[in-house]
């Protein structure tokens, strides 16, 4: 009994089709985040970045100071 493989040869196609449309998609939506991340995200991560490291350098200033006066006296 010989199989047709027309149907089954029609599926494959059809799930390669659907598989290399959704592999675009996601790496056309890769790209998307990927550019936000570098457009968005990692300039806010550096911009409050800096912000901690003044923060921080204000108050070892400040620590800096306390010890001097203290020892000082």
């Amino acid at each position: 009994m010989a199989f047709d493989k027309t149907p089954f040869e029609d599926l494959g196609r059809k799930l390669n089709n659907e598989i290399g449309e959704a592999t675009q998609k996601l790496e056309q939506e890769g790209e998307k985040l990927i550019t936000y991340l570098n457009d968005e995200v990692v300039p806010a991560i550096r911009g409050n970045s800096s912000k901690a490291l003044r923060v921080a350098a204000e108050k070892l200033s400040q620590l800096a100071n306390y010890m001097e006066h203290k020892t000082s006296k």
